[in-house]
C-alpha cells in the first residue's frame, strides 16, 4: 500500500488533506452561467416586487444574493414549497435539490399538499403492482415504488416554481450497487415523464462511490443527467468527471468539520478554509481540462467560527463565481439582507485553470480504491453522509407503510 500510495503521489494526484495554496488571483471578470430550461410564469409581478424590496433594503447595488446569482447559477436547498417559491419570485433562485432527510421532512410535516403527495404515491405503488386499493403485501418493491413516487411529486411541484432543474436522489442504499441505481434511476425518469416532464428538467442524484460513479457513467450515456453528491474528495470528482457526469456536489462544510476536528482549530480565514481550497482544487481541475462536469458545492459552514458575526455565508463568499451553489433558506435570507458590494468573485475558468497542478490521470477502480484507502476524510464524511441519508430513507419508509392499509 505504501508503493500505491507513493505511485499516486508521483502522479501529483495527492490525499485530500495534502492543501496547496492555490487560487490566489481574485478576478472581476463576471462567470456567465446557463441553464437549459424553460421560463415558468412564477417570477412575474411579484418576484419584481420582492427584487424591488430587495434593492431598496440594500441601497442601489442591490443584495448580496442579487449580485452572487449574476455570476453563480444558484440552486434552493428545501423542500417547503412556500420558501422556494418566496425565493424564486426574486428571480435569483434557478434550480432546486432534493434528498432523503428533505422528502421525509417534507412527507411528515402534516401539510396537506404534502398528505396529498404521499397518499398518491402510495395509490401508485399499489396500482403499478396490480394491488389497487388492498393493504400492501409484505414485499420490499411497493415501498421501493411509492419512496420513489414521493420523491418525483415533491419534484414535479418544486418544477413548478423553479425555471430550471430539480435532483431527485436514488435510494442512498443502493450506493454500492451499480445496476440497482441504474434501475432506479430509471423508474424515477419514467415517473417523471409520465408526468409530463422531460429528462431536460431532471438530475438524478447519486452517491460519490466508484460504483455510484459507474452508474452515472452508464446514465450519462444514455442521456439521463446525473448529480454526484457527497462529494468530499478531489479523487471523487476527478471519477465523476471522468465518467462525464452533469454535475458534482462537494460539501466544504463538512470537509472543514473534519478538519477542526483533527487539527483542533476553531475556524480559518475563509480563503484558508480547508473545504474552500479543497472546491477550488477541483473547480480548477475541470476547467483545465476541459470537462463538462459543472461544480455546485453544498453544506456550508461558517469558516471563522460560528461566534463571528456574518461567518454563515463565509464559504459561500469565497467560493463567488463558481458554476453553481445550493443554498439552504436560512443561508440565502442572510445573503438578501447583506450588501452586494460583499461579494468579489472569487472563481473564474481562466484563471483558476492556470493555477490546477494535478494531472488528468485517467483512474481505474483499482486506482481509485488505492487513492481512497489514503484518504480519511473522504471516507468518514463519505460514510458518515450515507448513514444520515439511510436514517432519513427508513423514516420515510416508515411514513409509507404507516399510510398503505
Amino acid at each position: 500500500m505504501r508503493i500505491q500510495s507513493l505511485m499516486l503521489l508521483a502522479l501529483g494526484v495527492q490525499p485530500l488533506t495534502a492543501f496547496s495554496p492555490l487560487h490566489s488571483v481574485k478576478i472581476m471578470t463576471t462567470t456567465t452561467t446557463t441553464s437549459s430550461t424553460q421560463v415558468w410564469s412564477a417570477s412575474s409581478t411579484s418576484g419584481d416586487s420582492a427584487a424591488a424590496a430587495a434593492t431598496a433594503a440594500n441601497g442601489e447595488g442591490g443584495s448580496a444574493l442579487e449580485a452572487l446569482s449574476k455570476m453563480t447559477t444558484l440552486s434552493i436547498d428545501s423542500s417547503d414549497l412556500d420558501t422556494v417559491e418566496k425565493f424564486a419570485q426574486l428571480g435569483c433562485i434557478t434550480d432546486a435539490t432534493t434528498n432523503p432527510l428533505l422528502v421525509a421532512q417534507a412527507a411528515g410535516q402534516g401539510d396537506k399538499r404534502y398528505e396529498d403527495m404521499l397518499f398518491d404515491a402510495v395509490m401508485y405503488a399499489k396500482e403499478q403492482r396490480g394491488g389497487g386499493d388492498s393493504p400492501l403485501p409484505d414485499v420490499e418493491p411497493e415501498l421501493n415504488l411509492a419512496m420513489d413516487k414521493m420523491a418525483v411529486n415533491l419534484g414535479a411541484q418544486l418544477l413548478q416554481l423553479i425555471p430550471g432543474r430539480v435532483s431527485t436522489e436514488v435510494d442512498i442504499r443502493l450506493s454500492y450497487d451499480t445496476q440497482g441505481t441504474i434501475d432506479r434511476a430509471h423508474q424515477i425518469m419514467q415517473m417523471y415523464q409520465e408526468m409530463g416532464i422531460g429528462k431536460d428538467r431532471v438530475l438524478i442524484k447519486i452517491a460519490g462511490t466508484w460504483e455510484g460513479i459507474q452508474a452515472a457513467k452508464a446514465l450519462e450515456a444514455e442521456g439521463i443527467q446525473t448529480n454526484i453528491t457527497l462529494v468530499f474528495s478531489f479523487l471523487q470528482a476527478a471519477a465523476a468527471a471522468q465518467a462525464g457526469a452533469y454535475l458534482i456536489s462537494p460539501f466544504p462544510g463538512r470537509v472543514l468539520d473534519w478538519c477542526k476536528s483533527k487539527n483542533g482549530r476553531s475556524g480559518y480565514h475563509p480563503s484558508a478554509d480547508p473545504g474552500v481550497l479543497s472546491v477550488k482544487r477541483m473547480y480548477s481541475y475541470l476547467r483545465k481540462y476541459g470537462y463538462k462536469t459543472i461544480c455546485m458545492p453544498a453544506s456550508w459552514r461558517p469558516s471563522r467560527g460560528a461566534d463571528v458575526p456574518g461567518s454563515n455565508v463565509d464559504e459561500i463568499l469565497a467560493l463567488a463565481g463558481i458554476d453553481e451553489m445550493t443554498i439552504p433558506p436560512p443561508l440565502l435570507e442572510s445573503l438578501s439582507e447583506m450588501s452586494a458590494s460583499e461579494v468579489v468573485q472569487e472563481c473564474h475558468a481562466k484563471a483558476d485553470a492556470a493555477t490546477c497542478c494535478d494531472p488528468d490521470y485517467v483512474l481505474d477502480e483499482d486506482m481509485f480504491k488505492a487513492y481512497w484507502d489514503t484518504d480519511p476524510c473522504g471516507k468518514d464524511k463519505l460514510e458518515e453522509g450515507m448513514a444520515a441519508f439511510r436514517q432519513s430513507t427508513e423514516e420515510l419508509r416508515e411514513l409509507v407503510i404507516n399510510n398503505f392499509g
